[in-house]
């Protein structure tokens, strides 16, 4: 009889231990969409010539929004019961860029046809969690993120009620920065899970510059602040 009870007593321990595992812990791939939100700021810059005084050039910032595509891979590590800890990548494979916008300076000239365009946005990060139940799992993002920025500066100059075309090249800057997020993730048949995701990134500056004819140069050192809003669907393998 106390064979037996014992017995019970270890195939209940075992069978809450396979109850307490986290239907993800181990590698996980996944893909999600939804709505992005980039902010561009300290778009104003300078304008210089030799031999000239530097002039000041008043840029609005620039907001634009679309449809991300980001695609993540990791593995997750169960602590005990409850908590896990992961490893994670994603990668954002669709561009998204500004509408033309406009400068102007103190001496009245406008430069027409600027525009920025993000692409290539690659984040790795933590993702510590706490699992509610086996099939279900909210967790913090916290890493480090980058993008490439492209600023295209202006195709023409006004002055004086007269428009001339210039021929200022692009200009590409990887912009580095960090990411931070919460998500939660719902295990719908084995291994097939789905999840929904809301992120922040925030760039440092980096300097842009373009020089035409004059030669003239313009500048500027923008700033680039993220929002995504996600949901998709990943399978743990």
């Amino acid at each position: 009889m106390k064979k037996q009870l014992l017995a019970l007593a270890a195939l209940g321990l075992l069978a809450g231990a396979a109850q307490a595992q986290s239907s993800f812990e181990g590698f996980y791939g996944q893909l999600a969409t939804g709505y992005e939100s980039n902010q561009a700021s300290t778009l104003s810059g300078t304008g210089t010539e030799t031999g000239s005084t530097p002039e000041n050039w008043n840029t609005a910032n620039q907001n634009f929004n679309g449809l991300p595509l980001v695609a993540g891979l990791g593995y997750n590590w169960s602590l005990d019961s409850h908590w896990m800890l992961g490893l994670g990548a994603d990668y954002s494979f669709l561009s998204l860029k500004t509408g033309t916008y406009s400068s102007n300076n103190q001496n009245a000239t406008t430069v027409n046809g600027q525009q920025l365009q993000v692409s290539n946005r690659t984040n790795v990060y933590l993702t510590p969690g706490y699992a509610l139940s086996k099939d279900q799992l909210v967790y913090l993002k916290a890493g480090y993120s980058s993008a490439n920025l492209q600023e295209t500066f202006p195709s023409s100059v006004t002055s004086g009620g007269s428009t001339k075309n210039v021929n200022f090249a692009s200009s590409t800057n990887t912009q580095q920065g960090y990411i931070v997020g919460l998500g939660y993730k719902q295990m719908v048949t084995s291994g097939l899970y789905g999840f929904a995701e809301a992120n922040y990134m925030s760039y440092s500056k980096t300097t842009f510059s373009a020089t035409t004819s004059g030669p003239y140069t313009i500048s500027n050192s923008p700033t680039l602040n993220t929002y995504q809003a996600l949901v998709g669907v990943g399978y743990k393998f």
